[in-house]
Parts: structure tokens; sequence; C-alpha cells
């Protein structure tokens, strides 16, 4: 899944695409790499990002998505909180809604029921502007499955089928380092929720606070947690440098597709 954000303050490529010639050639250029999902943002989820006015949003992503949906033959995602951008988008033509908040807002699960569309449920410890103040667990791989279990059934009580159902962690939305790197080390653990897992890691600030990088320096571990992802059970991959993480992704294959082979 290759992340295209129009916004200006999203933590490592704010601003950068904001022209609608420059999001479009981006998102071209990362399916010739070998995306086969593009999810487009309007609103950043960064630690202590400000809310976007539902106007705001609706304009800075519905003209792409029109654009994104006649020019490529790839699933198109919206990456929104807002159930009146989620009815636009989906009129406009996305196959799949990726919300960091779960459907929780009103109106929400209903806008995504009343669609074909697939939905990305992601776990959230608060919000994004505090998120990160003092997430607290018991157990965090039993707590993120227990909350991402409740919103499948709310999901599935509103019509919305387990096949139009992935799942996220949300690996860096109110966790500490050390409760990321326990989810990181337990994905397989929500194989039993039967749905497909989705994986976000992507240049985040987890790798500056283990390995002291700065942001332009996030690419290998980045890529390195993608692969080891998919021999976790990952069927899903979200990341900006599209390119390095698909060869990540085609040897993790290859390597997992052959574990069974010992001749």
């Amino acid at each position: 899944m290759g992340i295209l954000n129009l916004t200006p303050d999203s933590f490592s490529d704010g601003g950068r695409w904001l022209k609608s010639d420059d999001a479009l050639r981006h998102a071209a250029q990362m399916v010739e790499q070998g995306a086969a999902l593009i999810d487009v943002g309007g609103e950043s989820t960064r630690p202590g990002a400000a809310i976007v006015p539902e106007t705001e949003e609706l304009d800075r992503v519905v003209p792409i998505i029109e654009q994104l949906v006649q020019r490529l033959d790839v699933v198109i995602s919206v990456d929104t909180m807002k159930p009146v951008v989620m009815r636009a988008a989906l009129a406009a033509g996305v196959s799949m809604v990726n919300d960091v908040n779960a459907l929780r807002a009103p109106g929400a699960v209903e806008a995504v029921a009343a669609s074909k569309a697939a939905v990305c449920l992601m776990h959230m410890q608060g919000v994004p502007r505090s998120m990160q103040a003092a997430p607290q667990y018991g157990d965090v791989v039993a707590d993120v499955r227990a909350t991402l279990a409740e919103r499948m059934q709310v999901c599935a009580k509103a019509g919305i089928s387990l096949d139009r159902m992935l799942i996220d962690p949300g690996i860096g939305f109110g966790k500490t380092l050390a409760q990321n790197l326990t989810l990181l080390a337990h994905l397989d653990d929500f194989a039993v929720l039967g749905v497909p897992l989705l994986l976000g890691v992507s240049r985040k600030s987890l790798f500056g606070q283990l390995l002291g990088l700065k942001l332009h320096e996030r690419l290998l571990p980045s890529v390195v947690v993608a692969a080891l992802a998919v021999g976790k059970g990952a069927a899903i991959v979200r990341a900006h440098d599209v390119a390095e993480t698909v060869l990540a992704l085609k040897t993790a294959h290859a390597i997992r597709d052959n574990r069974g082979h010992n001749k």
C-alpha cells in the first residue's frame, strides 16, 4: 500500500504532494514500483496533529481520488476518520476505507455498511493530539486484539461482512516503544480474528527511539520490519518507500512460500 499524503503537516512527507499534478505523478510512480493499493489521506494523524475541518479535507482528497480511480488500475483507499469524507470518497470510487479510529465516529459504520467497500479497522488508544501522552495496557497484545474484535463485531452487526474487513494493530498510535515492539513480535497472534492484517511502520518514530535515527535514515529498519511482518502473517504493508519495500516483501514471500520444502 503506497501512501499519498495530501497534507501540509504529515510527519514524513507533509507538503510534498499538495499540487494535484505532483500527487497524481507520485501515485502513478508508486504503482509502477509495485504498489497494489494507494492510500489517500487529507488529515495528518501524527502525534499532536490538529483536526482538519471537513470541508478542507474534502477539498484535498476528493478531486485527487476521482482522477486516481480513472487513471490507475489498483485499489484506491481513503485514510480518514470522518463519515462525511468517507461517503464522498466512496461516491468518488474508492474501494476501501482506512480508519485509524476503527469507525467509531457517529455515522462511520453506516457509511461503510451502505457501500460495498472494504474497511481497515485500526487500533488507537486515545486521539492523535494526545495519544502518546501516557499509553497504558494490561497486556498490550490481548488488549489490542480484544478491541479490534469488538470493533469487528460492531461492523458485522451493521452488515459489513468479514470478507470486507481488515485489521491494523496501530503501531505508534497510543503505544510506547516497548508496546510497539511487543505487538510486532506477536503479529501472528492476530490471525485468530480471521481477517487480513495490515501493518504500517514506515519511517515511524519508533526507529528514532530504538536506533537514534533521524527521519531520512529510517528506510532500512522500515523495510526490515515489513519483511519480518510478512513472515508473521501481514497481508498488506503500508509504505512511503514503495520500490524498496516491494523488494523486501518479494524476498520475504519467496522464503515463506518455500518453508515447507526441505529438499
